[in-house]
């Protein structure tokens, strides 16, 4: 992917719904988009000879995050040396997401099928953007539900919460219903991918089917 062709489509796609989260909050959602979008040039710019992936390669990029300590749904706080060896695929959502998230978690789910035994090799992280509403016992039934391999994490508070999506850019707001007793997330619509060594390599685009995983996956593995 071009950067010009990327800009254009970050700008059009960094959240699961841009009309509600315009609404909602649209001087947050575009100095999200503007500090991703910033950043993807920055590694864009800088391509040479490297893996022709599918999704687009961060690799360098020093405006994201490097790791992470949240509670898995056993109450036990991981981070990515927990992962070394493996492939992490670290994906923010929420459990009550109508389309963006599950649509993604099954997209994965059937890459990891089409792994087959390199799958064992990669890790799917989902980090729950609503931990409000999302309960560990929840959260372990939904990850579980798409691949028994799947890790649910949990921000502890809102501070933590804070914390990791500031650190890889991640943009989130709650949005109120109708009825005002109820709400829906709006967040950036992405995921990001790690190498078995650690390093951040890609910003993965959600719905986009499993084919780009398991190309972009089998060239981290090799």
């Amino acid at each position: 992917m071009s950067a010009r062709v990327f800009l254009h489509w970050a700008a059009t796609r960094m959240v699961s719904n841009p009309c509600k989260a315009a609404r909602a909050n649209l001087g947050k959602l575009r100095r999200a988009v503007a500090a991703v979008v910033a950043s993807m040039a920055f590694a864009l710019g800088g391509c040479g000879d490297k893996p022709a992936f599918t999704n687009v390669d961060i690799t360098g990029a020093s405006h994201f995050g490097t790791d992470f300590a949240l509670a898995d749904t056993n109450g036990h706080v991981r981070t990515l040396a927990d992962f070394k060896g493996k492939v992490v695929v670290l994906f923010f959502g929420y459990l009550h997401c109508p389309d963006v998230c599950p649509t993604t978690m099954a997209e994965l789910a059937q890459a990891m099928q089409q792994l087959g035994d390199q799958a064992k090799r990669v890790q799917v992280l989902f980090v729950t953007l609503d931990p409000q509403r999302d309960s560990a016992s929840l959260l372990a039934q939904y990850v579980a539900a798409f691949n028994p391999s799947f890790i649910g994490l949990r921000p502890a508070n809102d501070a933590q919460l804070s914390k990791v999506t500031q650190s890889f850019r991640v943009y989130y707001a709650k949005v109120p219903g109708n009825d005002g007793a109820d709400y829906t997330m709006d967040h950036t619509a992405a995921s990001y991918v790690f190498d078995p060594t650690g390093k951040l390599r890609l910003y993965a685009r959600d719905g986009q089917g499993p084919g780009p995983w398991v190309h972009d996956l089998k060239l981290l593995l090799d």
